[in-house]
């Protein structure tokens, strides 16, 4: 009974998310943090900042694979159903009916400049979970290069990110190694 109460609540709380989120998955992010971490406290930050690595890096939508792995997380394969069917299912009604009526809008200057309103307010939303993976991912004066020099590859070289990934893992792979290695040597040669 318990687990319906749990369920019932997810439920809303992603279709909420899903109903009100305007941007994308990225714009979800800080939405799905509020409500997953703050406000019901299923998560822990940390946890919910892994689970966005790994959703960006796995295939498919950004906010569909957050909404997978945090219902997994709060309630197995039936809180993941849940927390899919809740945030997809608003914007399938959504672009359902824009899809039905906005044809006969698209020329009205008022719907026009709604959406040029919508526009910057959407960056914001973009840039607010960017803020906030940077803090949780620990970017400080020393390693800021990193991302930026990762967007600039990106945008301005139109090198492809799964090249930046898999750079990175094995910059990470290297790293640990040699730290590795380093205290091995440190070890050895203090027991000497």
């Amino acid at each position: 009974m318990k687990e319906l109460g749990t369920l019932g609540t997810m439920f809303l709380s992603f279709a909420k998310i899903g109903t009100f989120t305007l941007g994308g998955g990225y714009a979800m992010i800080p939405l799905i943090e509020r409500e997953v971490v703050t406000s019901h406290k299923w998560i822990e930050e940390d946890d919910f900042l892994d689970m966005v690595v790994l959703a960006q890096t796995a295939p498919g939508i950004l906010a569909m694979n957050i909404s997978i792995l945090v219902g997994n997380r709060i309630a197995g394969k039936r809180g993941a159903v849940v927390a899919a069917l809740a945030s997809g299912l608003p914007s399938f009604i959504i672009i359902l009916l824009f899809a039905m009526f906005l044809t006969q809008f698209q020329d009205n200057e008022i719907i026009n400049k709604m959406f040029c309103a919508i526009r910057p307010a959407v960056v914001a939303l973009i840039a607010v979970p960017v803020f906030s993976l940077a803090k949780g991912a620990k970017v400080s004066m020393k390693n800021v290069w990193i991302p930026v020099a990762t967007a600039i590859l990106i945008w301005g070289f139109s090198l492809s990110p799964i090249y930046i990934i898999l750079a990175a893992m094995v910059a990470g792979v290297a790293t640990a190694y040699y730290a590795a290695r380093v205290s091995r040597k440190d070890g050895t040669q203090k027991d000497k």
